[in-house]
C-alpha cells in the first residue's frame, strides 16, 4: 500500500525525533486530514442551497425533529452545541431567507419556538439528499464491509471522547499524563 501523508510526516518525525510515539497520527492524523479534505466539497454543496454548515445543521435539527419542526432556541442550541449568540446569528440570516420563523408558543405566550417553514422544510431535504450522495463518493472505494468495519470503530473512538467531554476532561482516561508545557520565556523582539 502506498504512503499516505500521514505516513510520510510519521518518517519525517521518526528521522528527526526517533524516540516519538506517532501511533496516534495513524487515526487521529486520518480523521484531521480526511475532514480537511472532505469539508470543502461539503460546504460547496450546502453552498448550492444558500445555506452554510451550521444554518443546515439548524434547518436539519428542525427538520429531525418531526412535525411539526419547531424547537425552543435551547433546544436548538444544546442539540447543536453552540453558544446562544452563534444560533441567534444563524437564525437571523435563515428567518431572512424565509427558511424558519420565530413563534410565541402556544403553550407558554413568554417562550419562542423557532418553526422550520415548508420552504426551509423543502431545502434541508434537498440538501440532505445531496449531501448524501456527496459523501457516497467518498466511500465507493471502500466495500460495504469495511465501511462497517471502520463505521463501528469510529463509534468506538467516539463515544469514548464525547463521555469524556460530557465529564468535563478532553480525552479519555489518561494514565500517565503528558508533562506540563516548559514556561515560554518572553520574546526579545
Amino acid at each position: 500500500m502506498a504512503a499516505d501523508h500521514v505516513e510520510r510526516l510519521r518518517g519525517q518525525w521518526r528521522r528527526e525525533l526517533p524516540d516519538l510515539d506517532t501511533e496516534p497520527m495513524t487515526v487521529l492524523g486520518r480523521a484531521y486530514r480526511l475532514s480537511n479534505l472532505v469539508r470543502p466539497s461539503i460546504e460547496a454543496v450546502f453552498a448550492g442551497f444558500d445555506i452554510d454548515r451550521g444554518e443546515f445543521d439548524v434547518l436539519s435539527t428542525l427538520r429531525r425533529a418531526g412535525p411539526p419542526f419547531k424547537l425552543t432556541p435551547t433546544e436548538l442550541y444544546r442539540s447543536l452545541m453552540i453558544t446562544s449568540g452563534g444560533l441567534s446569528h444563524r437564525l437571523v440570516r435563515l428567518e431572512r431567507s424565509g427558511l424558519v420563523r420565530r413563534e410565541k408558543s402556544a403553550e407558554d405566550g413568554r417562550s419562542l419556538l423557532v418553526a422550520l417553514t415548508e420552504k426551509g422544510r423543502e431545502r434541508v431535504e434537498q440538501a440532505v439528499r445531496a449531501d448524501m450522495a456527496n459523501e457516497q463518493r467518498f466511500l465507493e472505494g471502500l466495500s460495504p464491509a469495511k465501511r462497517a468495519a471502520l463505521a463501528d470503530l469510529l463509534r468506538e473512538l467516539l463515544t469514548q471522547v464525547e463521555a469524556a467531554a460530557e465529564a468535563g476532561s478532553e480525552a479519555p482516561a489518561i494514565a500517565d499524563p503528558p508533562p506540563p508545557r516548559a514556561a515560554r520565556r518572553p520574546s526579545s523582539r
